[in-house]
């Protein structure tokens, strides 16, 4: 599958595949993302949405096929070359993954401080940018327990653009909000891939949010991509298994 425009490509996934023991969770998947674009994964549970980012992420190599970024065959990286080489990354994981016992201001600041190369006060303003960024401004002394679900969601998109990261990852960045704090959330990524002029991939399986967010949707099934394509395209397609998910029906080939 490849992307419909013109822009270098910046992440490729060509013939992954993935299996834990009997189970083939991905079986020759192709997939192109340009730089820039904000694609949307989804799919039904336990298809391999996550496990399909862990192997963009260089967390899980492939036991066949390739995964490039900016040109790079993971598979070629050491152990040290990948974990610098994933400072191109920033993940916003479900749930915001903060550490409860850190204040905001220190989740933020934990991995700029591992990464070294900066003083006290610039990290102080790292932070602030950083939740300006996500419509948190003055909340860098408020404990996670004190955040309401959206808020640590964005905390952890905070943290995640700690680094000035080239790609960002979300994965079910809306699970289990309200329609309106997701509507929010939505409009926090927006502007962060238009500020940050950063390539995007999101897991999700709200289809308003997909719309919403991405620039192409692309749908896994049995391990394989079985389309791609942009919003409204997407949205008109006439394969049963597209417009099951689409509609959220019980009925049809996906629970065949």
């Amino acid at each position: 599958m490849t992307v419909a425009n013109d822009r270098e490509i910046k992440i490729r996934l060509e013939g992954v595949e993935k299996r834990f023991g009997p189970k083939v969770v991905l079986d020759g998947v192709d997939l192109e993302v340009a730089e820039g674009e904000s694609l949307v994964i989804i799919g039904a549970s336990g298809v391999g949405k996550s496990v399909l980012l862990k192997h963009i992420i260089g967390l899980i190599a492939p036991d066949a096929g390739t995964v490039e970024v900016d040109g790079v065959d993971l598979s070629t990286l050491g152990y040290r070359e990948i974990t610098t080489f994933r400072r191109r990354f920033g993940m916003a994981f479900q749930e915001g993954a903060l550490f409860d016992s850190m204040s905001v201001r220190q989740n933020i600041a934990f991995p700029l401080e591992r990464a070294g190369g900066r003083s006290r006060r610039q990290i102080d303003d790292r932070v602030r940018e950083c939740l300006s960024l996500v419509r948190l401004e003055g909340t860098e002394d408020r404990m996670p327990s004190q955040l309401s679900g959206g808020m640590r969601r964005r905390v952890g998109f905070a943290r995640a653009i700690a680094q000035e990261p080239q790609i960002l990852l979300f994965d079910e960045p809306t699970s289990g909000l309200d329609p309106v704090m997701t509507a929010a959330i939505d409009d926090v990524i927006l502007d962060l891939q238009k500020s940050l002029q950063s390539t995007t991939i999101t897991i999700t399986h709200d289809m308003v949010s997909a719309f919403r967010i991405g620039d192409r949707i692309a749908m896994i099934h049995q391990g394989k991509i079985i389309a791609a394509a942009p919003p409204e395209e997407f949205r008109n397609l006439t394969d049963p298994r597209v417009q099951q998910f689409i509609e959220g029906r019980a009925d049809g080939p996906l629970t065949a």
